[in-house]
């Protein structure tokens, strides 16, 4: 074997000859190899293959070519839409959720901004104690106008819920189905808490159904404006019924 190449002994001449084109003949292609002779170069072994042919370098690469990296779009920062099917969930269960806090914040509302009956409930009786707590009795106008029977009592105190105690209390109408014996902050606390749950109810609506996250500008403003109106509107109604 022969140790430069590792090709056969006898395959592999030591020397090949290369042949030179002359300055007249330069550019032409030569129809065969040039003799052995004063016109024969050879070429050593290292600087051929095993069977003769010239080992060529790889051509240097061409500088001109731009190598400068390309730059990618960034992504679209706007979210794709979302799921209908959870959205139109949240929008019914908050709905729902709103519409109860909304009806039993109506009567307390108008009582804290003055529109009220003034009377006096006499207690029918009660049952339970503490929250649980539920009462009945007959609701007298201080005018004379109107008696309810049978009306439901809020706030009455433990100490006074035996049957014949006489109270003072408010309804908003002759058509109310509650009177209210609330005195103070306690009036109070009957429909703050339920109109600030409608309030979160009405933002859980444009979160979860994604109003805010729709494309457009335009779209979003509708789309937030329509999920707002849905509790302010069921508010207003309760409103309007317990006038």
């Amino acid at each position: 074997m022969e140790p430069t190449t590792g090709a056969p002994v006898d395959a592999v001449p030591r020397r090949v000859p290369v042949r030179q084109q002359s300055r007249r003949h330069r550019g032409r292609r030569a129809d065969a190899d040039a003799p052995d002779g004063d016109d024969a170069v050879w070429a050593p072994i290292e600087e051929v293959h095993w069977d003769g042919t010239p080992v060529r370098e790889d051509p240097a690469p061409d500088r001109d070519l731009d190598f400068r990296p390309i730059r990618r779009q960034p992504p679209s920062r706007t979210p794709p839409p979302p799921d209908p099917l959870p959205g139109l969930a949240a929008l019914v269960a908050l709905s729902l959720v709103a519409a109860f806090f909304a009806w039993v914040s109506a009567g307390p509302f108008w009582l804290a901004v003055g529109h009220a009956r003034a009377g006096t409930v006499v207690i029918d009786g009660c049952t339970g104690d503490g929250l649980t707590q539920r009462c009945r009795g007959t609701f007298t106008a201080q005018d004379g106008r109107f008696i309810a029977h049978g009306v439901r009592v809020s706030g009455v105190p433990a100490v006074a819920n035996a049957s014949g105690t006489r109270l003072s209390a408010r309804m908003t109408g002759p058509d109310a189905t509650t009177a209210y014996a609330d005195t103070g902050v306690g009036r109070h606390l009957r429909w703050l808490p339920g109109l600030l749950v409608v309030l979160g109810c009405t933002a859980g609506i444009v979160r979860w159904t994604g109003s805010a996250r729709l494309p457009g500008r335009r779209s979003r403003r509708w789309s937030v404006t329509a999920a707002v109106a849905g509790p302010v509107l069921i508010t207003v109604g309760f409103l309007v019924a317990a006038w």
